[in-house]
């Protein structure tokens, strides 16, 4: 008997998400500096999209949430994990391509 291992499900849904960049939404509308509790919230979902599953789900979040985002919005948002330091996995843009994030 062969059996095939299952595709790993996403543990990383649209809520946990949302209450990771929750506190980014500020500077995201309104621009100035980018909170402490935004680069927290970014590096924890960060850590916690541990599976290529995990990190798709989150692209398609993120995705959705930028769809409905200006052109300026979109570059506040852009520039977040550079001035967290810290490394998104995807393009923060309404366009990316969610199949290809590994």
């Amino acid at each position: 008997m062969v059996v095939a291992p299952t595709p790993a499900k996403a543990v990383i849904t649209c809520d946990t998400v949302y209450d990771g960049v929750k506190p980014c939404l500020n500077y995201v509308l309104f621009g100035g500096s980018v909170p402490i509790d935004c680069c927290n919230g970014l590096e924890s979902l960060i850590a916690s999209a541990t599976t290529t599953a995990d990190r798709q789900s989150a692209c398609s979040c993120v995705k959705s949430l930028a769809s409905h985002a200006t052109d300026e919005e979109l570059s506040r948002a852009a520039s977040i994990p550079g001035q967290c330091g810290a490394s998104v996995p995807f393009e923060i843009s309404p366009n990316v391509d969610c199949s290809k994030v590994k």
